[in-house]
């Protein structure tokens, strides 16, 4: 599976605009999935992964901050980026798990 990686992350992004890629690369949570996908993580490691706890805290206030007052054009934009790192840390979990299967 390590050796797939590039292939599986291409296939995950496919569809996905340039413009929306861009503007994730510019998000930590975004600069933390690629990161660990560099290290070439075992199946093992990627059925195992979470974003860190600050990345995870982010995520809270921008929740937060939907339901009590609405986002900027730009925390919208920051908040699809983690559903673009939560979509793809999910396929790529699946990924895994069939692996190892």
């Amino acid at each position: 599976m390590r050796d797939n990686l590039p292939e599986l992350l291409a296939k995950m992004l496919a569809g996905k605009t340039a413009g929306a890629i861009r503007a994730g690369i510019t998000y930590p949570v975004y600069r933390e999935m690629l990161d660990f996908l560099a290290s070439r993580p075992a199946p093992e490691q990627i059925i195992a992964f979470q974003i860190s706890p600050a990345a995870q805290e982010r995520l809270a206030e921008l929740l937060e901050k939907t339901r009590e007052e609405g986002l900027t054009t730009e925390e919208e934009a920051e908040l699809d980026v983690y559903e673009l790192v939560h979509h793809s840390v999910i396929r790529l979990k699946a990924q895994a798990l069939a692996a190892g299967s």
